[in-house]
């Protein structure tokens, strides 16, 4: 399998696969995967398969498991696409009862490719402006908590649901993640930017995960920190979109609401006069992504208005040139 998607990867605990035999076919063994229920085996005696259901459930092994049993270390899928990360994964099925060699093989049928946290159903706390950019899905009891609730004291409230149904700190904007992008300081040549990513799912830690960004000053990046940074250029003509991930063992998960719900980066940028330069006030990015789902911008009359120049501003400057980008996953 392999991940053709430029920045959206597939996070813990992994990818699902299912298929349908086109025969009575079984399998007898597998390396690299597993499948999640046996099904019924009951004719076969002595030597039983690994797998006798008519549609099997194949899903993704963590690489602890593979180490420990000295098995080839296969990448995870789609995991992080770009750098050192590897984008394809494989895995060996040993198959039974497909009648060869005296008539011709059938491929299975029905191929299908599952991640988790497709989507998300959100219940908000209370009814705000911001509401309306959010879909409802059923009415979930219990789906959202103040940071100071005793119920998150709970044993096993992190632990994620099997219908994916997150639990988030109560905001007024009832997203699950935020990016705050906050222009921090503007020098004669550069000009420095904080970005600040901060988790709001109590249930959910995003492993390897990616933000892009599209602005027009990503042309001339002279250093980022905190983040690694990769341009992404789809049409060789422009270079405006870049696509910022953790390093690894560092900052590539981003853990759950709480004290440890938030990464963050400084990036410094050379102004360029025939591309970009704070000229009129703008700074902030056209668009943002989060593993592939594209954030909710603010709308145009809420950009704060920024200062061109005068070193005695950059106190102003600093306070009012942040701004937030909501990641809104419509379903």
């Amino acid at each position: 399998m392999n991940n053709f998607q430029m920045y959206r990867h597939i996070m813990s605990p992994g990818w699902t696969l299912t298929w349908g035999w086109a025969k009575k076919e079984v399998i007898w063994s597998m390396v690299g995967a597993q499948t999640t229920e046996q099904g019924d085996c009951s004719k076969f005696k002595g030597n039983v398969p690994h797998c006798c259901k008519r549609n099997p459930t194949v899903v993704d092994l963590l690489p602890e498991y593979l180490t420990i049993n000295r098995l080839p270390i296969a990448a995870k899928a789609g995991r992080g696409l770009m750098g050192p990360r590897p984008s394809s994964y494989s895995f060996q099925v040993g198959v039974g009862l497909a009648e060869l060699p005296t008539r011709r093989l059938k491929l299975p049928k029905n191929f299908t490719l599952l991640g988790p946290w497709t989507g998300l159903h959100l219940r908000p706390c209370k009814d705000r402006a911001f509401d309306r950019l959010l879909h409802s899905g059923p009415q979930k009891k219990n789906s959202s908590f103040k940071s100071n609730s005793d119920k998150l004291k709970k044993l096993g409230i992190n632990t994620p649901r099997k219908d994916n149904v997150p639990l988030l700190q109560c905001t007024h904007h009832m997203c699950p993640i935020r990016v705050h992008w906050h222009v921090k300081i503007n020098y004669r040549e550069y000009w420095r930017v904080k970005v600040a990513i901060t988790n709001f799912n109590y249930r959910m830690n995003y492993t390897q995960w990616t933000l892009v960004a599209q602005h027009p000053n990503l042309n001339n990046v002279t250093q980022v920190f905190s983040f690694d940074y990769k341009p992404l250029v789809p049409y060789q003509s422009i270079n405006d979109t870049g696509m910022f991930y953790g390093m690894k063992f560092y900052n590539d998960l981003l853990m759950e609401a709480g004290p440890f719900g938030n990464v963050q980066t400084e990036i410094l940028l050379k102004k360029d006069k025939d591309t970009f330069s704070l000229r009129q006030g703008w700074a902030f990015p056209r668009k943002i992504y989060f593993n592939g789902d594209e954030c909710k911008l603010p709308s145009p009359d809420a950009y704060p208005i920024l200062p061109n120049y005068s070193h005695k501003n950059l106190i102003s400057f600093s306070r009012i040139a942040g701004l937030m980008f909501l990641l809104v996953v419509l379903v």
